[in-house]
């Protein structure tokens, strides 16, 4: 599918300078917009209906190439299995039919029957896929989306065990992984919560990455449970998050950590998606700067105040820092959609690549960021990215995006769907833009 719409991604009238066209989005634009959002979020819908489901074990079938076709899920992750029940949770709140809910309770009973460990808690990592075991480690990333899924499906269906199995979780973390000395969380361990060896193990390390999910898991948790204990820790994460984790002066978030909190060059870590990705990775560890982490922290830091009752008046100022590095650094004005890296120092893009994940996660922050502040070069970044994705990170046909483009829309990795890639960026994405834009509109027809 691609736009209608008549913005170009460049022009001589700008805002600042900074590329941004200066035509404004029009209410029409923007009805259309919202529409087109619509129609992305029912395909990829579609496509996920007609294939995830593996009937012959339960859970869920990850792994699709550029045509849609199954390629043979030979592992389950504990994140794609997890991100699918979120996602059919989520359509499920929103009205979606029965078979939503059939879907996810088919994940949460793979998940509790297969991934749940009875003697140490917590989740595995990995298990084959008829759900034997393959990789008893336990990595917050992994913990943080099945309580972010557990919590969701709670909501959706009141079955009890998600918020049983969610608060259990939750709990293994605080007994085993919060860091009493330094804060937060440390983040990869084996199966009896031992640290994993440093260095590649990650035993040594503290990332953005998982923190910020975890703010997103515990926002839910507390959404379902109304406990004070989920709504202190969702505080705590989120402060934690702006102290530590961002440079005030730059405007970025940082990547990595060493348990002390001391910014270290970023490694590719075992169990993580830039270990096991296609596509450039820098020529040795860098001091890196993910736009689309930047973008989806504000968006999601937006949603966890909302959720806490927290004032959002002392966050803005960084919301805004982080909205701004990103149009002035990571929006590619030339040929449309966001880059996939820049580095800290300069915030200047090391990486090039136009990757599925950040893309989606931008238009949400881009959409986000507009209703707060109001700025015309929020919107000016939607439709520059939107236009980019519709045209090249969409499958024709079949509705799902493609993994990786380069920087001129050419593809790069074509597969649909892998252990890492499902529903979850590309669907959520789709469902927060068309609400938003219907706000939106709403507001300009006022």
């Amino acid at each position: 599918m691609t736009s209608n719409s008549s913005t170009t991604f460049s022009g001589k009238n700008t805002f600042h300078n900074s590329g941004i066209p200066a035509e404004k989005i029009t209410k029409e634009q923007i009805h259309q917009l919202a529409s087109e959002a619509i129609a992305a979020r029912d395909a990829i819908m579609k496509f996920w209906l007609d294939r995830c489901e593996d009937k012959q074990y339960g859970g869920f079938l990850t792994n699709f190439d550029a045509s849609g076709n199954n390629t043979g899920t030979s592992e389950k992750y504990l994140n794609t299995q997890c991100r699918f029940i979120w996602t059919f949770s989520s359509l499920l709140r929103r009205g979606g039919d029965k078979e939503y809910e059939r879907l996810a309770r088919l994940g949460i009973d793979f998940i509790i029957e297969n991934f749940w460990d009875e003697h140490y808690d917590g989740f595995y990592w990995k298990t084959n896929r008829d759900g034997s075991e393959l990789d008893k480690g336990k990595i917050v990333y992994g913990e943080s989306f099945a309580i972010y899924a557990l919590s969701e499906y709670y909501l959706a269906t009141r079955d009890p065990r998600g918020l049983e199995y969610a608060a259990k979780t939750f709990d293994a973390l605080q007994k085993y992984c919060a860091d009493t000395r330094y804060g937060g969380y440390r983040e990869y361990f084996n199966q009896d919560w031992s640290p994993e060896t440093p260095g590649f193990g990650g035993g040594d390390r503290k990332t953005l990455d998982s923190h910020m999910h975890l703010m997103e898991s515990f926002t839910v948790l507390y959404e379902a449970s109304q406990q004070e204990i989920h709504r202190r820790k969702l505080k705590e994460i989120i402060d934690l998050i702006i102290d530590r984790m961002i440079d005030h002066t730059r405007g970025s978030g940082l990547n990595q950590f060493n348990l002390a909190w001391e910014s270290v060059p970023a490694l590719s870590l075992k169990r993580t998606w830039n270990a096991e990705r296609f596509g450039e990775q820098p020529a040795e560890p860098t001091q890196t700067t993910s736009y689309g982490h930047n973008t989806e922290l504000v968006w999601l830091l937006s949603r966890a105040l909302e959720i806490g009752g927290f004032e959002k008046e002392p966050y803005k100022d960084i919301m805004k820092q982080l909205m701004d590095h990103a149009i002035q650094n990571g929006i590619d004005w030339q040929y449309g959609g966001v880059y996939r890296d820049g580095l800290r120092e300069t915030g200047k893009p090391i990486v090039f690549e136009k990757e599925f994940w950040q893309n989606a996660e931008i238009l949400v922050g881009m959409l986000d960021a507009y209703k707060t502040f109001g700025n015309e070069e929020y919107l000016q970044a939607f439709v520059n990215v939107w236009k980019f994705c519709q045209k090249y990170m969409v499958v024709e046909n079949l509705g799902e995006w493609r993994t990786l483009c380069d920087r001129k829309g050419n593809i790069l990795d074509g597969n649909i769907g892998n252990p890492w890639k499902v529903s979850y960026h590309t669907g959520r994405s789709a469902m927060e833009v068309a609400d938003r834009l219907h706000e939106i509109e709403g507001l300009h027809t006022k």
